[in-house]
């Protein structure tokens, strides 16, 4: 059995099973073609699948949705990581090097802990969307433009994020598609709370988002004045994740858990 034929699947952002946000990993050979990755991606139907192709010292990683390749995805990353450390293909002592499309990450583990190293997101001011509350169900204070097409919408409370319920062919339809829900966390659980919502992929809600923090690490250090964190993403499934912002990069740890591996049998 190659490792090719391989597919792992993990609940990333969690350490228990059935939260968190479930990923396929796999690691490939250099001639799978990317045609065949979207097709794999597909067939698994999650909102992420990885796929690693292991090069000198790095590792090349891809990342599709079941519709399309994406740059880069935090929770895909926190799962392959998980998968090069369980499997022993990487010792507990040493440093992953990713090179994505969206960038160069850099991921090490501490006890129970996957720290990634991403780059930050810039995000600026835009007018609220006229639709934005009849299609999200909240009125934001702001709304910001964020990288990847991203919207950020600065909720007044968690119980607005919590009780959003967005029509998502409405959310396509009026150029909503790309979106992050957010508020300081009330509760004490944690500093802020978040969903988000990416229709355009075919991805309605994702369960936790770990490139979204990306944008709300630095978005939240300024309003918050802090620069270490901790999140809570509000879908269904729930996950919990620890920012902390270091100049233009951002650090996001969170723990995973391999949930079942797989023979593809063509």
């Amino acid at each position: 059995m190659t490792a090719q034929k391989t597919i792992y699947q993990v609940d990333a952002f969690t350490d228990t099973p059935f939260k968190g946000n479930p990923a396929g990993v796999m690691i490939v050979e250099s001639d799978t073609t990317r045609e065949w990755m979207q097709q794999m991606a597909f067939e698994m139907n999650l909102s992420e699948t990885a796929f690693i192709l292991s090069k000198e010292n790095e590792f090349l990683i891809h990342y599709f949705t079941p519709l399309k390749e994406v740059d880069l995805c935090g929770h895909a990353t926190l799962a392959s990581a998980h998968i090069l450390y369980e499997k022993g293909m990487v010792s507990p002592q040493q440093t992953i090097h990713f090179k994505a499309k969206g960038g160069d990450l850099t991921i090490v583990k501490k006890e129970n802990w996957i720290i990634m190293n991403f780059p930050t997101y810039p995000y600026a001011a835009t007018p609220v969307h006229p639709e934005f509350t009849e299609t999200i169900g909240f009125e934001p204070i702001a709304t910001y433009k964020s990288s990847y097409d991203w919207l950020i919408a600065h909720a007044r409370t968690e119980e607005e994020v919590q009780n959003a319920a967005p029509g998502f062919g409405s959310m396509v339809a009026k150029g909503l598609g790309h979106l992050m829900i957010t508020a300081a966390c009330q509760s004490g659980e944690a500093d802020f709370v978040v969903r988000c919502f990416a229709p355009m992929a075919g991805i309605n809600e994702d369960p936790v988002t770990g490139s979204a923090h990306c944008a709300l690490t630095p978005f939240w250090a300024e309003r918050l004045g802090k620069t270490e964190m901790d999140s809570i993403q509000l879908s269904k499934r729930t996950g919990k994740l620890h920012v902390k912002l270091i100049n233009d990069r951002v650090e996001i740890s969170g723990k995973a858990i391999t949930m079942f591996e797989a023979v593809i049998k063509v």
